[in-house]
Order: structure tokens, then sequence, then C-alpha cells
């Protein structure tokens, strides 16, 4: 079984220096799976986050984090299809009429 692994993971593993290796082991652990991927949107939010970077240092941190993270991770293609069954599993339940 594998696990998509949230932009919001990967952050807060950064901002506590928690090395990749670490945290991969870590969600293996505690999630049981062996396939971790991440959603090219992901990509998207964990660049986004590079580029607001507010100054070079934290730039460069960010830029080697996340190298870092692209060369563990394999990025797994975002479809129509998977769009439309994340927002469907993601909907409260009776919101559409």
């Amino acid at each position: 079984m594998g696990l998509i692994l949230d932009s919001s993971v990967l952050i807060a593993a950064e901002r506590g220096a928690q090395p990749v290796s670490e945290l991969l082991t870590s969600v293996r652990a505690s999630a049981g799976v062996t396939d971790i991927l991440l959603s090219a949107v992901s990509v998207i939010e964990l660049e986004h986050g590079y580029w607001r970077a507010p100054a070079p240092e934290v730039a460069q941190k960010r830029r080697a984090y996340l190298d870092e993270v692209f060369a563990a991770i394999p990025v797994q293609p975002f479809t129509m299809e998977m769009g439309q069954l994340a927002a469907k599993t993601d909907a409260v339940p009776g919101s559409r009429a």
C-alpha cells in the first residue's frame, strides 16, 4: 500500500530540521506503508515556498531540502480523474444539493 505525502508534512519537517531520511522512516513506521509519493500539486506548493523565501539564506536552505526531498520521493502525476476523486473524498457529506 502507498501514501501520497502532503506538503504540510514536509514543510513541518524542514522547519524542524528533520532529515528527509528520518522523516520517511517515521512515516513508513507510523502509516504502515512502504511506497511514499508526492503529488504534483505538492511540488507546486513546496516550490512556491522556495520562491517566496524572505531572504537568500532561507531560500538556499529550502532549495537544499527540496532537492533532497525530490531525490528521495517520486512524484505522482496528477490527472483530472484524481482531482475529482480527491474532491469527492474531501467533500463534506450532504453539501451537494
